[in-house]
């Protein structure tokens, strides 16, 4: 983990309320693995104390990407950064997505600017996958070109029916699952809102396959220490299950997003209370 002070390269609208940031990063970008964030200070808002965490897009030897969208102040005010100027970067931070097998069928699923957080694991995969990719509207249906280049087969869905299929993206999920049953074993990966990442999680639990989940809590110092994003997850039992308890209690602790995740694996999470 490092503090750099990153030159702002290119600051660029992709579409709607969403831009790319790209920083030259020649300390941090070359240490980025698939599913990291960084934590920005956001230059011109004086008021915040805390940094802002951010998905990293795309990272290379001297620079990287952040996919945002501008929902707040501070994502606003990113929105004036210019090439020449300065941002202080900590990163990277977090444990990842694992990399993706090559015995296995790669299946990406993101809820809009997910996307960002599932493309350098595509990337990096020994083989193409299939991605799926729900939202709103079409404006939300982002990054399409960026996975097809690199030879991914794209599925969007949206709620509105403005592109790809109407509904949600699990319902995509589950039509193409029923028509393409592979010999070899699934494996999911996905980020998005809670409520996707826990239908995902259903469905990886009852075909038996792995989901890797990144998971979107509110940070404070991204380090560890304010356990501001903290989330239960299930403690390993070594006792058997006593079949006269029928009330199937969970022995669980809390574990911080920011270090022990953002990726979990779906059987690792406590969804009741999520």
């Amino acid at each position: 983990m490092l503090i750099e002070i990153a030159n702002v390269l290119s600051n660029h609208p992709l579409r709607s309320d969403y831009r790319v940031l790209v920083l030259k990063s020649p300390q941090i970008a070359p240490q980025v693995k698939p599913g990291q964030f960084i934590h920005l200070r956001v230059p011109g808002l004086n008021e915040a104390v805390l940094r802002r965490p951010f998905s990293v897009f795309k990272s290379d030897a001297s620079s990287l990407s952040l996919l945002y969208k501008c929902i707040g102040k501070g994502t606003r005010t990113m929105a004036h950064l210019c090439p020449g100027d300065d941002v202080s970067v900590l990163g990277p931070l977090g444990n990842g997505f694992p990399p993706i097998r090559p015995d296995i069928v790669p299946i990406l699923i993101a809820g809009g600017y997910g996307m960002a957080a599932l493309y350098m694991s595509a990337q990096q995969a020994p083989m193409p996958g299939i991605v799926f990719v729900g939202g709103a509207g079409a404006d939300d249906i982002l990054c399409v070109n960026d996975f097809t280049q690199i030879g991914w087969q794209v599925h969007a869905a949206t709620e509105d029916g403005s592109k790809g299929e109407k509904g949600l993206v699990t319902t995509t999920v589950d039509k193409w699952l029923r028509q393409n049953r592979d010999s070899r074993p699934l494996e999911l990966f996905a980020c998005g809102p809670m409520g996707m990442l826990k239908a995902v999680s259903d469905r990886a639990q009852a075909g038996g396959w792995m989901a890797w989940l990144s998971l979107d809590r509110h940070m404070g110092c991204g380090l560890g220490a304010c356990l501001a994003c903290v989330q239960k997850v299930k403690i390993p039992s070594t006792v058997p299950p006593n079949p006269v308890n029928l009330k199937n209690t969970v022995d669980w602790k809390w574990a911080r997003v920011c270090t022990e995740g953002p990726v979990f694996e779906c059987r690792d999470i406590v969804w009741d209370e999520t």
